[in-house]
């Protein structure tokens, strides 16, 4: 039968970004200390945008400058204000820097540094540290996090290839690093171990009877692996001495190797007033430079294809220009309605820093009182720091989900946490709490908790099962 060919014709509707778009999304994403680094970059690259060092007002605000391009024809392009000012009169104060707990991730870099890996192995290894929370854990399926990182930083991998970089994060200090679950974290740290009787005994147990082990059935493990009870207690311990928590492990005991944070808001709070600011620091007011506009006006008179050339050059400079300055705008825009809903949001919170008085909040109520798209929010808290009197937090801390305590009022399950974490520290580490004692005692404190949930808040804390709390 003869294949037909012939031409057909189909409408399809795209919805694509506009350079400004893309611009802003990469510029909402930087904190505060990356913008200035990319302004410098944008200087440097683009000889139409300059410092503006003009005079300042009587109110001391720098005089705006226009630049008009309508007498240019060669496109439609409309004229702008080619000038930002969106940080009010404060003048460019000195960084404040913190030490915030980002040397575990500094740590797993440096040793990173030293592997014999490709550029993208590398990459791809360093995007799986960026993943891990801060117990250490990777819990995050890894087909998962090989979609993440070609969607969010268009790094292309495989699940082998991402799976074999896990492994060589897993033999990293500190050991039990990189696990997927606490098993394969005390699994890592016993592996590291010198060849011991009793570091054999434990790997088999939890590796061959780690449900008995869960589940207390000692005996029964004793009987299987035909250990004696002192060989059996050895392995125990050598368990129970085991890091849940290797996240933890490293701290800001050493700051030369803490990254040091800019906050990108400093949050005051007077008579239960609450107010933030966002410091410019050393980011420069952009303007257009003059000089250019002659060769603008030059391509009207002269049709030699020098002076069209240039005249071409100048006009996509300044449309990078009128979208790098536009984005600088939309950016602060952006943070500063976010933050400002985040304060209104969490305003008790901020008085005095009790977590108890921090409402359950995630993306999607600001997204709503904003009008900002959930992924908007999403690149404005996951990368800002804010510095209040009672530390310096990343946005992102702030949301959590909720839960309807007995009297019907919504509580964060950090506040939960909280109070999980108390019971904990306050238990006889003789015969340490069960799940289902910790449900029972939150319940009695007007928390509907289930067992389920409270083993799901103690893995996120870090906090190992019963009998792994044991002092033996």
């Amino acid at each position: 039968m003869p294949i037909k060919q012939g031409l057909t014709q189909e409408l399809r509707q795209t919805q694509r970004l506009s350079p400004l778009q893309i611009q802003t999304i990469k510029l909402i994403e930087l904190p505060i200390q990356e913008l200035e680094a990319a302004v410098q970059k944008e200087l440097e690259e683009n000889p139409v945008l300059e410092e503006d060092r003009s005079s300042k007002s009587e109110e001391g605000v720098p005089q705006k400058r226009d630049v008009s391009l309508d007498e240019y024809k060669a496109d439609d392009t409309p004229s702008w204000k080619l000038y930002v000012n969106n940080w009010g009169k404060d003048a460019k104060p000195e960084y404040n820097t913190f030490s915030v707990k980002e040397s575990f991730t500094q740590s797993l870099q440096d040793q990173l540094g030293f592997m014999d890996l490709t550029d993208h192995q590398k990459q791809v290894a360093n995007y799986i540290i960026c993943s891990l929370d801060g117990a250490g854990y990777l819990r995050t399926d890894i087909q998962k996090v090989v979609d993440d990182m070609a969607l969010r930083a268009s790094i292309f991998t495989t699940d082998e290839e991402a799976e074999e970089m896990l492994r060589v994060i897993q033999s990293f200090e500190p050991a039990g690093v990189g696990a997927r679950d606490l098993r394969e974290c005390m699994l890592l740290q016993l592996r590291a171990m010198p060849e011991k009787e009793s570091v054999k005994n434990a790997i088999s147990i939890l590796e061959k009877f780690y449900n008995e082990f869960t589940s207390r059935h000692f005996q029964k493990i004793v009987s299987r692996m035909g250990l004696s009870e002192e060989d059996f207690r050895k392995a125990m311990t050598r368990i129970a001495r085991l890091n849940p928590s290797p996240g933890g492990a490293v701290d800001d005991s050493y700051n030369d190797q803490a990254q040091q944070i800019v906050p990108d808001f400093i949050l005051t709070c007077e008579n239960d007033n609450i107010v933030f600011d966002m410091p410019r620091f050393s980011i420069p007011e952009l303007k257009v430079s003059k000089k250019y506009e002659a060769i603008m006006q030059a391509a009207q008179t002269d049709p030699s294809k020098e002076t069209k050339e240039a005249a071409e050059f100048v006009k996509a400079k300044l449309n990078s220009a009128k979208w790098f300055i536009e984005a600088i705008k939309q950016r602060y825009n952006t943070l500063s309605k976010t933050m400002q809903a985040i304060v209104d949001f969490q305003h008790d919170y901020f008085v005095d820093g009790d977590e108890s008085k921090l409402r359950p909040m995630v993306l999607k109520d600001i997204a709503e009182i904003t009008g900002f798209d959930i992924s908007t929010i999403s690149r404005v808290v996951n990368s800002k720091y804010i510095e209040t009197h009672f530390g310096v937090y990343k946005l992102k801390y702030f949301f959590s989900e909720g839960i309807a305590d007995k009297s019907g009022e919504e509580v964060s399950t950090r506040g939960l946490k909280k109070v999980l974490q108390e019971l904990v520290d306050a238990e006889d580490k003789q015969h340490p709490l069960a799940d289902e004692k910790l449900s029972q005692m939150m319940q009695e404190r007007g928390y509907n908790i289930a067992r389920r949930t409270i083993a799901k808040y103690r893995d996120q804390l870090g906090i190992p099962s019963a009998h792994l709390r044991r002092d033996l």
